[in-house]
This record gives C-alpha cells, structure tokens and sequence, in this order.
C-alpha cells in the first residue's frame, strides 16, 4: 500500500543551535518506512525487523544516527548536535513528502489540555530550576484540578470555598507572570554611593564599571541571575543629582524611568557620609525601595538616618542579608509542593471571570 508521506510529521525536540545530541521525531501512518528508505543499520537488518525501543545504529544519507522506533508510526532519531546535521535530515525527509511540524504545534494538536500545553511551552523558557517546578506542578494538573474545583464550587453555591480558591490564585498571580519573565529589580542613589559594587557583588562577578569618579555610570547596566531560586534582572543606574551635563542627565532620566517600571527599588546610600536633604528626597520620592547603607567597613558618619541593610559592597559585608531582603520583598509568600498557579494572561483572565 502507498504511503501518504504529507500525513507524516518531523519534529525536532532539542533547541535549536549547536549541541552535543540533536533529536528528531517522525510521526504518522508509514514513517518507519519512510525513514527506512534513507536509513542504512550497521547490522545490515532493516528497521522493521527489529523490536520496539531498541537502539539501532546505523547512518542516514550518511549521517551517523541512532534510531528507536517508538511504535508502529513513530521513529526517534538522535543525530550530531550541530545544526547542519539537523537541517540535512530534516530537509531529506521534507523532500521525500514528509511535513515539517514546529514543535508548539505539535504540542498544541498533541495535547487537549491547553494548561498543559501551556506549561510546556513555559518551561522551555524557565531559567530558574525553581521556576521550571511550579510549571512542572501546573503541567501536571495542578492548575486545571483547582480550576475544576471552584467550577463544582460554584454550581453547588459553595461561595465561600469558591471565593477562598480565588483569592489564592490571583494572589499568585504576580508570581506566575514573573515564571518565564525576570522580575526587574533596579539599584539607585547619588553618585559615587557604590551601586556598581553593590550590583558586583550580588550577581559574583564583575559587570558594572566601578570608578570612584562620580557620573561614572551613565547609562543602565544590567544583567540577570538568580536570587533564591527566582529569576532576577539587575540594574545599574546613573547617580541621582540635580547638577550634571547634558549626557549625565540623560542618564538620571534613564534611571528614573528604570526606577518607574521597577518591581523592587534598592536605594543605597553611603554610610561613610551624613545623611543629607537629597538623600532624604529619595527615600521620600521612592517610599517602597529597600533602603541600603554601602560602606560599613568604613568609620560611619555621625547624625541619624533612617534604618536599612548595612552593608560593604566591596567586603562582601551584608550581601547574603540583602539577597534574602530582595527575594522576601519580591515572593513574600512562596508557593508550595504542588500549588496551583497561572501563568498566563488568559488563565488570569479566566479566574477573575469566575469570580465575577
């Protein structure tokens, strides 16, 4: 009987770009022997005589693979990880009549669950493994058992566990938006108080330019990493004054738009100088910013400030104690094992709707 190659599929499920192993899916009625025609085994047998799941090695137009066959219409396909590779076998199969398939379209028609499907399209842009787990949660059904449970809530009239159920899931909303999306935390203050030590020293290395000249940062520098667990992007900022050129004030405005569409605020301040009328604007203009006080190792200057984290960017004083401040102040409330939370703009959307 002719094979219809049109109905068969070729997905690649490892990202794209150079890797070590490169694997391809081939699905549909007829694909074992439609990769069969292009596959040589090294034992000489053909595909078909061999058992399900076994490893078979063998080369394809070629190229060096090892194939399983995953049933009677599906055949994986591990190849060289290089993207010449790839695109040589994808293209041999396409030209045969095969359909080339990305892999969220395959996901999409795959799954009927559409959090699932969701959740795996997240989790290919995880960057924490904390992150990665509370999408595994919703994948796993996590989210769609809850949703069904305020659903059955409210057609038996139970308001109350309904509006309980609720209540907790839009409060993780914030967290579940911030999965895939770093949040934004912006360091900010006077020139020359140590923002770019401070910002070194929380990321492990170095990034931010430090000069003891002030104006020295004029533009936002950032850069991305971890704080317990959850995704953080950093910003260096210019110093904060009234006085500067033209090219400094571009970059204060700079830094005020990066403080505006901030999720934390970290100020710091010298703790080696006196509290001054501009460093009190500040704290006033930004009331919800983690106050810091850089320099501990040097003798503090006398008169009050306010109270914050006291720290030496440059000894390292302090710095665990501000990593869990900015990870307290931006997930107060961590989820725990197997808690239900969206992730997504529509889930979002659908839960207010049930409460509506």
């Amino acid at each position: 009987m002719a094979i219809d190659r049109a109905v068969i599929r070729v997905i690649q499920l490892t990202p794209p770009g150079r890797g070590a192993v490169a694997t391809l899916r081939v699905e549909g009625p007829g694909a074992v022997e439609a990769v069969q025609t292009r596959f040589h085994a090294r034992d000489g047998k053909p595909l078909t005589t061999h058992s399900a799941d076994r490893l078979v090695v063998g080369r394809f137009d070629g190229e060096e693979v090892v194939l399983r066959c995953r049933g009677e219409d599906t055949v994986e396909l591990h190849c060289h990880g290089g993207t010449a590779a790839v695109s040589m076998i994808e293209e041999s199969l396409v030209s045969a009549g095969c359909r080339r398939v990305a892999w969220r379209d395959w996901i999409a028609d795959s799954l009927e669950d559409r959090i699932a499907a969701d959740a795996l399209f997240a989790l290919a842009d995880a960057r924490t493994e904390r992150t990665a787990a509370i999408l595994l949660d919703q994948h796993q059904g996590a989210l769609g058992r809850e949703m069904e449970e305020i659903r059955r809530a409210i057609n038996y009239g139970d308001a109350s566990a309904a509006r309980q159920w609720i209540d907790a899931l839009l409060g993780r909303a914030e967290l579940g938006r911030h999965l895939v999306r770093p949040w934004s935390v912006v360091l900010a203050g006077r020139p020359n108080v140590g923002k770019s030590s401070t910002i070194n020293a929380l990321a492990g290395y170095a990034r931010a330019i430090v000069h003891y000249a002030p104006g020295t940062t004029r533009d936002a520098v950032t850069l991305t990493t971890a704080i317990d667990g959850w995704p953080v992007e950093l910003c260096d900022t210019a110093g904060l004054r009234e006085e500067s050129d033209g090219v400094e004030q571009a970059g204060i405005e700079l830094a005020k738009q990066r403080l505006s569409h901030a999720d934390l605020a970290v100020l710091i301040f010298d703790r080696s100088e006196p509290w001054s009328d501009d460093d009190q604007a500040l704290v006033k203009k930004w009331p919800g910013a983690v106050l810091v006080h850089n320099k501990c190792d040097l003798p503090a200057a006398p008169g009050d400030r306010p109270a914050g984290l006291s720290i030496s960017a440059l000894a390292g004083g302090g710095i665990a104690a501000l990593l869990e401040t900015i990870s307290r102040h931006l997930v107060p409330d961590p989820p725990p094992l197997g808690a239900a939370v969206p992730f997504t703009v529509e889930q979002v959307e659908t839960v207010r709707r049930l409460s509506e």
